[in-house]
């Protein structure tokens, strides 16, 4: 049944099918015109300035950023702001990429001779080759497209993905070729899933002093489960005079217990502890306490220093907290 409503979802595939074309259309075209703009990045002692007007401002937004999370310093800065004093930002050892779909955003060329008396490369993605942007830079990247998304072929949407595809291939290219890792995303990106995996560490998260629950080896059984309850860890440690890890009670020992029917208040710690339990020392990633608790089961650990000494205690519900899992 016709319910006179267009349809969305063609038009939808539409946009889509135009835009994959659009970036899909960049691949032939990255020669030793690419190269030569990666290495100039690359040899850049300073930052990568990335600039754009309208729309493809915000494509230089967020160039500029995948650039400074990826391992190459850079910023954005607003062509227009450039001409009333933010030109000020940009030194001789910087270098600027400039993107503009018609290669003559007057704001940009307004600042176009200022660059050149600072005498710094300049990178423009255009998809005019013979525009003015294009003339004057040292290296063109070619981000031109058959048609724009918008039925009129007016608002930039094809034009805009290809420059922001552009901007992509040229940041990974140089996360690869400086061996960008894991770890110095994290290090971006403190923040983030991934710095919270990569950067935390077990002594960040544990349990310390007062909150680590812990008894005489000869503790009944009935005070520590008390101990249990009162520190909330579904567990506590079991240690000797010298706050040396004797072993350690978890739920799961009392379930184990309880099926034997011992009189908890007769039943020293001792006798009902695991002796060999597993432990992680302080300074360890975070991730590898997720990984011995997959590993072998269990709900948590204790955190022992090099001669035993029992320094803190974590459990499932830390690590869900911190992210890390």
């Amino acid at each position: 049944m016709n319910s006179g409503l267009p349809d969305f979802k063609a038009r939808g595939r539409r946009v889509l099918e135009i835009e994959a074309a659009a970036v899909a259309s960049l691949a032939p075209r990255l020669d030793e015109r690419f190269d030569r703009a990666c290495q100039i990045c690359l040899e850049c002692r300073g930052r990568v300035i990335v600039t754009g007007m309208g729309k493809s401002g915000h494509i230089a937004g967020k160039v500029a950023a995948t650039l400074a999370s990826t391992g190459t310093p850079a910023f954005f800065v607003h062509p227009g702001e450039a001409s009333h004093g933010d030109l000020g930002m940009i030194t001789g050892i910087d270098i600027l990429i400039a993107i503009s779909n018609s290669g003559e955003t007057p704001e940009l060329l307004t600042i176009l001779p200022l660059v050149k008396r600072l005498g710094i490369p300049l990178i423009t993605l255009t998809g005019k080759l013979r525009s003015t942007l294009a003339e004057a830079a040292e290296v063109t990247l070619d981000i031109g497209v058959h048609e724009e998304a918008c039925p009129l072929n007016l608002a930039p949407t094809a034009s805009t993905t290809a420059a922001l595809a552009m901007g992509d291939a040229l940041a990974v290219a140089l996360l690869e070729n400086r061996g960008f890792t894991r770890e110095d995303f994290a290090l971006a990106h403190p923040g983030g899933a991934l710095g919270r995996r990569l950067l935390l560490r077990v002594d960040d998260l544990m349990h310390t002093g007062d909150g680590i629950p812990r008894v005489a080896p000869d503790t009944p059984l009935a005070r520590g489960l008390v101990e249990m309850t009162r520190k909330g860890l579904g567990m506590t440690a079991v240690i000797d005079a010298q706050n040396r890890l004797a072993g350690i009670f978890t739920d799961g020992d009392l379930r184990r217990v309880l099926d034997r029917n011992i009189d908890v208040h007769r039943t020293a710690m001792q006798d009902v502890m695991t002796a060999n339990c597993k432990t992680i020392s302080p300074g360890v990633l975070a991730a590898e306490a997720v990984h011995l608790l997959e590993q072998f089961k269990i709900n948590g650990l204790l955190i022992v220093d090099d001669s035993r000494q029992v320094v803190g205690a974590l459990n499932i519900h830390d690590l869900l907290r911190a992210g890390v899992m």
